[in-house]
């Protein structure tokens, strides 16, 4: 049986701050903490404002690593990667270039929970990503691992920030100065892995942990706390037997998720995907011996949406069968990733448990699966920008945060990155709200309501999800990135020919008005009502795109597919469109009626104490956050407004 070699790993801590006592001349603007999804966005952004920016992580070859599934996107997840895109990201051309297998989940539904997921190679993922860093105007990588943050507590005017930040030590003892840091320490914050009843220091397999830095957030007075999360074991493909496993391809023409791409690099050369399942046997082996899973034991929150193999055979004891996907890791790779059967069993329990699954009958392992569990910090310590209210300079991204995800981390990442790099230049920051896109619904939900258990994006978390889907993150979001300056000129040019040309398609549409009876000669069967009916109307029929609207409209055959498929969608939802704008007034006059973080709630009249409690550990900066708090009630947000404009008056005057 295959054996894995653990490295020992012993952290050391000796402190709690330290200060600047280093004559370098490597003074940067942002210090970027860590080489994973959050990480490189947020080096990548913070670089892109023009802020001198450093990526500080323990070996420069793990930069881009996808540590667990290989693969990017999905439901909720892939907007997530197009929003990263539209801000000029990493992520999505990064995964159009090493994707190996692409398909719009519930393509069958309504374009407003389309899931774009593409199947990845490891290898193509970090190559790519890391020639884009290393060579990266503004940004410099420096190997090396960070244990202590450097702060300066002196009083800081007009903020209620404790302290702020002047630079990182390393564990090599070298400080590198700067104003801003951006911690994306994914699991490996005082990480620990756990295979069986065995537990050892580490974030991932035989690389160390990041003890000092909880150590100094502890310190601080910061609020940590434990999550889980696990992956499953890798298996040698060529001991898999494919041939009676039903087999998922790939789309015929696959959709990028960048939109600077109209195709893909390896459109012709994509991979299958295999289905199999659990069954009764294998639920046996795990009961039998979850006892000896020291990750399921203990009372840690894991992941509810993507939970381990035991949890899902406890939670659900009556199902027999649970899905698993067989996902090739790349082209040159013969490793099979088994999707749906992450565990933390004993090594020796893995191999005989998978070998009760069709098609595992053979199967050796390559690495076991195994848990991990690591420090998070409360996200309701952070405002909008991903800053710590605690810390000025000092923001987090990713699993530090309590989310799970590579989507998740990289679009924290941009955002805290960018905001760190605006924050350094003493310029306004980039908020993205609700109403932006999914990634403001994430951060909104995490700094307002906390996350007791890993957190992952779903279309349903939103509730303008109609008016904020993958197809048009560009349009929602570039324009905010272009003012943000980290927009480059190329991008902006393809956002206004886009734009452009759907406006001018639209309006097009709009202006061609047939009765009935016309479009009847167009081959449309529409009610007799005598009610005329404009071109971009007729979208609105179930069946009915531009496509088939082209001998009725000539001009449109002109127009760019990928222009036409966007206004087919904006045309499908327009009248739900029309009812979400009147929604989305109401929340935008919420999100304009501002908090001073500074409030002294003991003074508000009428507030209940837990009320008061909760407003002190969130310190919402808007009303509409305010009124998204958990036990919020409708007269406390009345008592808060009522405050908030009257000693707004009393300050103005």
């Amino acid at each position: 049986m295959f054996r894995l070699q653990l490295t020992r790993i012993t952290p050391r801590i000796s402190r709690l701050y330290s200060t600047i006592n280093s004559s370098s001349d490597n003074i940067y603007d942002v210090c970027v903490i860590g080489g994973g999804h959050a990480g490189c966005e947020a080096a990548a952004g913070a670089a892109r404002t023009g802020a001198k920016t450093v990526l500080v992580t323990p070996k420069l070859t793990n930069i881009g690593e996808l540590s667990c599934n290989p693969s990017i996107g999905g439901v909720g997840k892939g907007t997530l990667v197009r929003e990263v895109d539209a801000l000029d990201g990493l992520m999505g051309r990064v995964a159009d270039k090493a994707g190996i297998q692409f398909h719009i989940l519930n393509r069958s539904k309504g374009a407003a929970v389309w899931g774009p997921r593409a199947q990845i190679d490891r290898k193509l993922y970090k190559k790519h990503m890391q020639d884009i860093l290393f060579n990266y105007p503004g940004l410099t990588i420096h190997p090396g691992s960070v244990f202590d943050l450097v702060l300066d507590h002196a009083d800081l005017p007009n903020s209620t920030h404790g302290a702020k930040i002047t630079g990182v030590k390393l564990d090599s003892g070298e400080i590198i100065p700067c104003s801003q840091v951006v911690i994306c320490t994914g699991t490996f914050l005082s990480g620990e892995i756990h295979i069986g009843l065995r537990r050892f220091p580490a974030g991932r397999i035989n690389e160390a942990p990041s003890i000092g830095l909880s150590a100094s957030l502890n310190a601080a007075g910061f609020s940590l706390a434990r999550l889980q999360t696990g992956t499953p074991a890798r298996l040698d493909g060529s001991t898999i037997n494919f041939d009676n496993l039903p087999r998922q391809k790939g789309d015929t023409t696959p959709s990028p998720f960048s939109y600077m791409n109209s195709t893909v690099v390896n459109a012709g050369n994509q991979v299958d995907c295999f289905q199999t399942s659990t069954n009764p046997a294998t639920h046996k082996i795990v009961k039998d011996n979850v006892h000896l899973s020291v990750h399921i034991q203990e009372t840690k929150k894991g992941p509810r949406y993507c939970p381990s193999l035991e949890s899902k055979i406890l939670r659900f004891e009556a199902k027999e069968h649970h899905n698993v996907w067989l996902e090739p890791e790349g082209y040159d790779s013969n490793v099979i990733y088994p999707n749906g059967i992450s565990c933390s069993l004993p090594e020796e329990v893995q191999e005989p448990m998978m070998r009760t699954i069709p098609g595992l009958e053979n199967v050796k392992m390559v690495r076991p699966a195994y848990g991990v569990e690591y420090d998070h910090v409360d996200p309701r310590e952070l405002g909008p920008t991903l800053e710590t209210k605690r810390i000025k300079g000092l923001f987090l991204a990713g699993q530090i945060n309590g989310t799970t995800g590579y989507e998740e981390a990289a679009s924290q990442g941009i955002v805290a990155g960018v905001n760190a790099g605006l924050a350094a230049l003493k310029r306004a920051p980039l908020v993205i709200n609700r109403a932006d896109g999914f990634t403001g619904v994430m951060i909104d939900d995490l700094i307002v309501k906390g996350a007791e258990e890993p957190y992952r994006m779903f279309t349903s978390r939103s509730e303008y999800r109609m008016t904020i889907r993958s197809d048009n993150a560009d349009l929602r979001l570039t324009e905010k990135g272009r003012n943000a300056g980290i927009i480059s000129d190329a991008r902006w040019s393809k956002l206004e020919t886009v734009r452009r040309d759907i406006e001018a398609t639209t309006a097009h549409l709009k202006s061609i008005s047939l009765s009935p009876q016309g479009w009847a000669t167009h081959g449309f069967d529409v009610q007799r009502d005598g009610v005329p009916r404009s071109a971009f109307e007729m979208l609105r029929y179930p069946g009915i795109t531009t496509s088939s609207l082209k001998a009725a409209v000539p001009l449109l055959a002109d127009i760019d597919p990928q222009v036409l498929l966007r206004i087919d969608i904006d045309g499908q939802y327009s009248a739900h469109l029309f009812r979400q704008e009147a929604d989305l007034r109401v929340f935008m006059e919420d999100e304009s009626l501002m908090l001073d973080p500074q409030m002294d709630y003991a003074s508000v009249p009428g507030l209940s104490s837990e009320v008061r409690e909760r407003l002190y550990a969130v310190k919402p900066t808007t009303i509409g956050a305010a009124k998204r708090m958990e036990g919020m009630t409708p007269t406390s947000v009345v008592y808060l407004l009522r405050h908030a404009k009257k000693t707004f008056h009393a300050r103005a005057a």
